[in-house]
């Protein structure tokens, strides 16, 4: 087991103590002890620590926690509102204590800080829901007037980021597909849509073409899961769905570089070698786990029109899977609004433009005009906060 987890579940161990025999017992300071030489050990390792409690999941830095796979603890502490835990090399015991306190109080019902606890906060553990960047609120440091119970952690995606460009280079570098983690990250962004209690759309912007794969695959889960959101779907359909956003183009791994990033026009033999990463992205996703159906069809259809043009040619003519047209609207956007080698970026407006006149022919009739209202909703509010 990795000293990560280890330091874990004797966290949780502390925790279900100090609730049973409460802060002044031997048994829970033998407890809070254990565990704090736990931390240190893991510590040593990396010099911080980043976890991210995603119901099931339990995500160390970029890695989810296989030992760790429906781990009990994780939901409740995601429920309680501690959706990630951060704590910095350095850490006395008596501030682990004092942030131990907190967590039983919260995962109790009971938010409130004694005056002992009060002294104690400091940046060096950091707890709580998250927010995006700009959204944070107080969080309760060293000299503060008013600590609060549990942070709001600002979450800027680069630790998604991260697990993206990791699943695709262990994909390149093994032939192996990373579903766990694929599938943390996930529950990770939809955590990170709700962070503030509502929908919010955390898209990433690239720094350099190199980074659009990584970037296009998380943006397009995001939109996604908003559009399944918006059209009525429960929150395991829309997971379902945002993982087959984030794998619709796996298939590119198998692409070479240099014409993915080829700034001019493709010849005819190039371009086949492109239009191949359909198929193979739903042969990478069927190898890996043939229970990634769902986004192994949207892999192979994602580019296919609902008239019957774009690619894989089909030999028979059918309707395409009903998460693939979500995903096509939805890729089709990111990538108008992206720039590229060849050309700059669209504005919102003229993409959504571009959808609506496409739609019944391109785009699902009933769909596409869901996303643009959805779209044109969600952009006038962050305007209006903008602007507040």
């Amino acid at each position: 087991m990795s000293a990560p987890a280890g330091f874990l579940l004797a966290f949780a161990r502390a925790i279900a103590t100090l609730s049973l025999y409460g802060d002044d017992h031997p048994t829970t300071m033998a407890a809070v002890d254990r565990s704090y030489e736990q931390l240190r050990r893991a510590l040593a390792e990396s010099g911080r620590l980043h976890f991210s409690f995603l119901m099931n999941e339990v995500v160390c830095g970029k890695r989810a926690m296989r030992e760790l796979s429906d781990w009990e603890w994780s939901s409740r502490l995601a429920r309680a509102g501690v959706q990630r835990l951060e704590i910095d090399d350095g850490v006395t015991p008596e501030e682990y204590l004092a942030s131990i306190i907190e967590i039983e109080r919260r995962l109790a019902g009971n938010q409130s800080l004694t005056t002992l606890m009060r002294p104690a906060r400091t940046s060096r553990v950091r707890y709580g829901a998250v927010g995006l960047p700009g959204q944070a609120r107080e969080s309760g440091g060293v000299g503060r007037p008013r600590p609060l119970p549990t942070a709001t952690i600002s979450y800027s995606l680069g630790e998604e980021v991260d697990a993206v460009r990791w699943i695709h280079g262990e994909m390149e570098a093994t032939g192996t597909l990373a579903l766990l983690e694929a599938e943390a990250v996930v529950r990770s962004l939809a955590v990170a849509m709700h962070g503030s209690g509502k929908i919010v759309m955390p898209l990433m912007q690239m720094k350099d073409f190199d980074q659009y794969t990584t970037t296009h695959s998380i943006n397009v889960a995001v939109l996604t899961m908003a559009l399944a959101e918006t059209l009525g779907f429960g929150a395991q359909d829309t997971r379902a769905f945002g993982t087959a956003g984030l794998l619709h183009d796996i298939g590119k791994v198998r692409v070479p570089r240099d014409i993915l990033v080829k700034p001019g026009n493709l010849s005819e033999s190039e371009r086949a070698v492109l239009n191949a990463h359909p198929v193979e992205g739903a042969r990478i996703i069927l190898e890996g786990d043939q229970r990634l159906d769902l986004a192994a069809t949207v892999a192979y259809e994602h580019h296919i029109m609902i008239d019957g043009s774009g690619y894989p040619q089909l030999h028979f003519r059918r309707d395409c899977h009903y998460a693939s047209r979500v995903v096509h609207v939805c890729d089709v956007f990111d990538a108008l609004c992206t720039d590229r080698p060849y050309r700059a970026a669209w504005e919102i407006e003229r993409a959504l433009t571009y959808i609506e006149e496409r739609s019944g022919t391109e785009f699902d009739g009933r769909i596409a005009p869901v996303f643009a209202s959805m779209m044109r909703r969600l952009d006038s509010r962050m305007m209006m906060e903008a602007e507040a």
